[in-house]
Parts: structure tokens; C-alpha cells; sequence
């Protein structure tokens, strides 16, 4: 049997910090970067997304992951990504989006 890959597809911001990941494997799962972005040391490539519009208006998917495109240039070598085997260990939620509907 081939083991999976883990790759994300998708990826919602939600408040406060949080990140919603959905990925290939049909799973959605959450984190909360809220720790990770305003405990980093000034000057280290996370303290850049502490800024509320940075982080929510640059979250994207690139590299098959969760990522945040500071230049908005989507060029994959100079992004804020995060190990799509990372992602695949946060915790499994139900669908965020569902509410919506």
C-alpha cells in the first residue's frame, strides 16, 4: 500500500490566529499560529505575520501547504511555509465552512 503524501488543498484563516487546513486526504484540520506568531522573536520570519492584515491577506496555499505570500509575487522560494507533515498532525476539526451553508 502507497503511503500518503500529505498536501493542502485549501486553507481558511480564522479568528484570532487560527488556520484551517483542508487536506488531500479529506481531513480538515486546525491550528492556532496565534502562539507560534506572537511569541517570535523580532526579527525571526514569523514575527512578520503578528500583523493581522499580513497574515490574513497573505494565507494562501503554495507548495502544496500552508503558506503566507509576504512579497504577493507567489514565488515558492520566498514565502512563509509551513511542513505539509506538520499540518498533517494538527488537530482534526469538522468543517468550518459548514455553518455557512
Amino acid at each position: 500500500m502507497a503511503e500518503l503524501i500529505p498536501s493542502v488543498v485549501q486553507v481558511v484563516s480564522g479568528e484570532d490566529y487560527i488556520v484551517y487546513a483542508y487536506l488531500n486526504d479529506g481531513t480538515i484540520r486546525k491550528k492556532d499560529m496565534a502562539p507560534v506568531v506572537l511569541g517570535a522573536v523580532s526579527g525571526s520570519v514569523f514575527a512578520k505575520l503578528a500583523d493581522k492584515n499580513i497574515f490574513y491577506n497573505t494565507l494562501t496555499v503554495m507548495n502544496e501547504t500552508v503558506a503566507w505570500d509576504i512579497n504577493g509575487d507567489r514565488n515558492p522560494r520566498k514565502c512563509i511555509d509551513i511542513d505539509p507533515y506538520s499540518v498533517y498532525e494538527w488537530e482534526i476539526v469538522k468543517d468550518p465552512l459548514e455553518n455557512e451553508k
